[in-house]
């Protein structure tokens, strides 16, 4: 991960068939100013060990908005590894810190170890304004914790 000095470090957790949505959740993010989302396709350059690039997003995240759809949570594969590494991070991380931040993309359930984190609902697509504004007050009480400036 090509890290960038003051600003908040935002790995997107998620399912390829989920990509069109964080997509566009990736370029709000990006226009903030003072958030470095980190998306695979955005980030990884040809030739790259993938595996090893999203290990080191994932370490350097200061948050992760794992998304979550009736997909992701019933697929196999990477996501569920990649959620596994995710909740290794979070075990590190003072109680009470905004680390993972559950985003439902649809009515889906929340895996287990989800379950005790407070969701936000992606969905219906009317209501994602709102939502997405409560995930910035989120982002906003991390970034003032670590003292990065919101511009």
């Amino acid at each position: 991960m090509t890290t960038t000095d003051n600003k908040l470090h935002v790995f997107l957790c998620h399912a390829s068939q989920d990509k069109p949505i964080v997509r566009e959740l990736y370029r709000q993010l990006y226009s903030e100013g003072w958030i470095d989302p980190w998306l695979d396709e955005e980030k990884l350059l040809p030739g790259q060990d993938w595996n090893l690039e999203i290990e080191k997003g994932l370490d350097a995240a200061d948050a992760v908005i794992v998304c979550l759809s009736g997909q992701s949570v019933s697929k196999e594969g990477y996501v569920q590894r990649e959620l596994r590494t995710v909740l290794d991070i979070a075990l590190e991380k003072p109680e009470g810190t905004i680390f993972i931040i559950p985003l439902r993309l649809d009515d889906c359930e929340l895996p287990r170890r989800l379950r005790e984190l407070h969701r936000l609902d992606y969905f219906p697509e009317p209501a994602r304004r709102a939502s997405y504004q409560k995930l910035l007050a989120s982002l906003k009480a991390k970034a003032e914790k670590k003292n990065i400036p919101l511009f």
